[in-house]
């Protein structure tokens, strides 16, 4: 089968065509993976950034994201072959991933059927992202009348932090440059938006003199940001500021389970979240989407045939 590699250790991600298909155990499905995507997690797995903290099984398919239709099952499963089904692989190691053409997907990986009218293209972007939004959120709180300043907006899971805050009935600053960047997470449903390049502390006390009361914190230097929170404020944080650092803090680990991923794909089928692609990839075309993540308009998609 094809999938993008690393043969060895130092190597840099490839395409290659002669890995073996995998078979499902178990407590397995085999999944005809049809869509993928770039996430910030496989940036760094592709670096051997992960080293020390995962187990590289080398050659590592690379991948987290999937869309596709169940192929094989290896047991009892509630799942029947031609199933359409989406998700996130949440291994303790890296080695089969899901940038191939098929992936077994087992108890501990986080998979949900895709609903009518929701396309494999669009179920293949929105696991990991969707998630790690929802699981921000939820650890905020967010509710009507909050103020919930979002830093990173206009990535993956930014870009559904922005929908679902204002989902919840907060108002939404989002930081962003000037231009394009600002229309998309105006478009998104951001009632402000901040230019993170100027005086982002001054233009967000400008905005919310009292300090915002929560702060989804995907990009930049968390300090300042927490010196923007109100008396009783939360900050949630995806890149590692907690409350060793701030006791308003908490550091987020998104967990894809199945309540996650039935309320993402039932929000994208109703139309009340939508998840943007700036480009899509065929497979053997990863190894240059990695290079092209960073500065994106929401995501960077991955299609198979």
């Amino acid at each position: 089968m094809q999938a993008v590699t690393l043969d060895r250790d130092g190597a840099a991600p490839a395409a290659r065509d002669d890995l073996a298909r995998p078979s499902p155990g178990p407590d397995e499905v085999l999944v005809r993976v049809r869509a993928s995507s770039i996430n910030g997690f496989d940036v760094k797995a592709a670096a051997g950034a992960m080293r020390g903290a995962m187990d590289y099984r080398y050659p590592v398919v690379l991948g987290k994201d999937f869309a596709g239709e169940v192929e094989a099952i290896g047991g009892t499963s509630e799942f029947r072959v031609g199933d359409p089904v989406f998700g996130v692989l949440m291994r303790s190691y890296l080695g089969d991933g899901t940038w191939a053409e098929y992936v077994t997907v087992g108890g501990a990986d986080g998979i949900a059927r895709v609903p009518d009218g929701v396309e494999l293209a669009t179920a293949g972007v929105l696991g990991l992202a969707g998630a790690t939004a929802l699981d921000t959120l939820d650890a905020l709180d967010v509710r009507p009348g909050d103020t919930v300043l979002v830093a990173g907006a206009t990535g993956g899971v930014g870009a559904l932090a922005v929908q679902y805050a204002r989902l919840a009935g907060a108002r939404v600053v989002a930081t962003a440059r000037p231009g394009p960047a600002t229309d998309f997470v105006r478009d998104l449903g951001a009632a402000e938006v901040v230019d993170y390049t100027g005086d982002l502390t001054g233009q967000v006390r400008a905005l919310a003199p009292d300090g915002v009361s929560r702060i989804v914190h995907l990009a930049g230097d968390g300090a300042p940001l927490a010196g923007l929170l109100a008396a009783g404020g939360r900050l949630a944080s995806t890149i590692g500021f907690g409350p060793d650092q701030h006791p308003a803090a908490v550091s987020i680990l998104a967990k894809p389970d199945r309540t996650d991923l039935d309320r993402l794909a039932d929000d994208v089928q109703a139309g009340r979240v939508r998840v943007p692609v700036e480009h899509r990839y065929e497979l053997d075309e990863v190894p240059r989407a990695l290079t092209e993540f960073r500065g994106t308009l929401g995501k960077l998609a991955v299609s198979l045939p």
